[in-house]
């Protein structure tokens, strides 16, 4: 990195939001009830005139093992009698919504399954609660349905169930190839169980397989990452997401196990980053949005180039979906105006499931300058661009957000052309940072103990 790279980088790594909605979730404020959430889901899917159908997210929470570096709510066991009573409390859920719609069968055009570990979930498991989700459903032809999965826990048994559900796409869980990186965070896990995942799921015809990776992990170097970057082009998945780790012990108390003396941090972790992004580029990956590199062929690079990609609360996807119900503990629903997060306490949301209620601990209905401001955000994120005027996508805040720009313009990192924003290639890096301009909630109340973790 130049001298002048790394001054950037210093001035503007500061604690900021991910910007996987918006408002962020410490400022919801304006919880739905019930009736009100089912109203707004019922106005998203009457808006879908397109008829690409409503996105599923269904949270599976357990783990067989911690790994030490995860912000995931997740819970720790090898006690498989949990599952069979979590996934029929999951299809309740499922069918409450159903219930409340008025609809037998909804219309899918995006399932994702997340966790937690979606393959702790044996082949039988996985059965019963594809079957629950699909059977009262019809699928969108183009639909996108996607799971996590540990390359550790993943069978062959498992992935042909998920492909007889129409199940297309896969993420594994990689993060590094280094050994001592590996022990440290708890993930031991072999290029060869990686790549024995990555073949069978393109023998089934898996149509996209992606690995996501961590830079800024304890112990990373340089030669680390360069050793990971080595077999992730040897193994030569479709897309790949390289996040940059999210340093939140106050909020994850399993991250003290180790130390910040143990972490790459400002220009040392950028470093990583540019040194992984130089070695996919030059295996031919394309950057796409933040923090996501997919081959030429892929979906979300051409849905890129066409201006119709999109970012949900499941990471960047090729087409615009809407509403998502949010299944499961801790998960997160959005109808556009309004979102919802289920109980993150299992018992708790196990319980409310019985009773018959949608089990929402939180949410936020947004305003007008909300909905505003939220369009300007997911512009940037996805075409790295956004534009208003007095009439269109207008909200008064907006009359600042020049002036909030203008040290990153002057920075050489974005183009202001009138009310035209622009982020250019140097400015991906800080693209958190502009969005932050955008953010009224958060300039008007600062928070006044560290929430979100460093921007860069």
């Amino acid at each position: 990195m130049t001298n002048a790279s790394v001054d950037l980088l210093r001035k503007y790594n500061v604690p900021g939001p991910r910007y996987t909605s918006y408002p962020t979730v410490p400022y919801w404020d304006t919880t739905p009830t019930e009736a009100q959430w089912i109203d707004r889901i019922d106005n998203a899917i009457g808006a879908d005139t397109a008829h690409s159908g409503a996105s599923l997210y269904v949270h599976i929470p357990f783990c067989r093992s911690l790994c030490t570096y995860c912000g995931c709510n997740m819970r720790v066991t090898r006690n498989h009698g949990l599952v069979l009573p979590y996934v029929e409390t999951v299809l309740r859920e499922y069918g409450l919504y159903r219930e409340r719609l008025g609809r037998s069968a909804l219309h899918i055009g995006e399932i994702h399954l997340g966790g937690g570990t979606p393959t702790f979930l044996r082949p039988e498991e996985l059965e019963t609660l594809l079957a629950g989700l699909l059977g009262p459903a019809t699928v969108a032809p183009q639909a996108s349905l996607s799971l996590e999965v540990d390359p550790r826990t993943t069978t062959r048994e498992q992935l042909v169930v998920l492909r007889r559900h129409g199940f297309n796409r896969i993420s594994l869980g990689v993060q590094d190839f280094d050994p001592r990186v590996q022990d440290i965070v708890n993930r031991i896990q072999t290029e060869a169980q990686v790549r024995e995942v990555t073949d069978t799921s393109r023998e089934l015809g898996f149509q996209s397989v992606n690995f996501d990776l961590i830079y800024g992990l304890p112990l990373q170097t340089l030669e680390s990452i360069t050793a990971t970057m080595d077999a992730v082009v040897r193994l030569k998945p479709d897309r790949i997401a390289f996040y940059a780790y999210a340093h939140v012990p106050w909020i994850k108390p399993s991250q003290r196990r180790f130390t910040e003396a143990d972490l790459p941090e400002g220009d040392a972790k950028r470093a990583l980053y540019e040194l992984g992004r130089a070695r996919l580029e030059a295996a031919g990956y394309l950057e796409v949005g933040m923090d996501h590199f997919a081959l030429p062929s892929d979906d979300l690079v051409i849905a890129s180039r066409a201006g119709r990609l999109h970012r949900n609360f499941m990471g960047y996807t090729p087409a615009f979906t809407r509403p998502l119900l949010g299944l499961g503990v801790s998960s997160i629903g959005d109808a556009g105006d309004a979102f919802v997060q289920n109980e993150k306490n299992l018992q708790q949301y196990e319980e409310r499931i019985a009773r018959g209620e949608l089990p929402i601990q939180r949410g936020h209905r947004l305003d007008e300058e909300d909905r505003v401001l939220r369009g300007h955000i997911l512009n940037l994120m996805t075409r790295l661009e956004t534009r208003w005027d007095a009439t269109h996508d207008y909200t008064p805040f907006l009359d600042s957000v020049p002036a909030r720009l203008e040290e990153l313009r002057r920075d050489g990192l974005l183009v202001i052309d009138g009310t035209n924003v622009r982020v250019n290639e140097a400015g991906r890096a800080y693209l958190r940072n502009v969005c932050m301009a955008f953010d009224a909630r958060l300039i008007r109340k600062a928070p006044a103990t560290q929430l979100f973790s460093q921007t860069v």
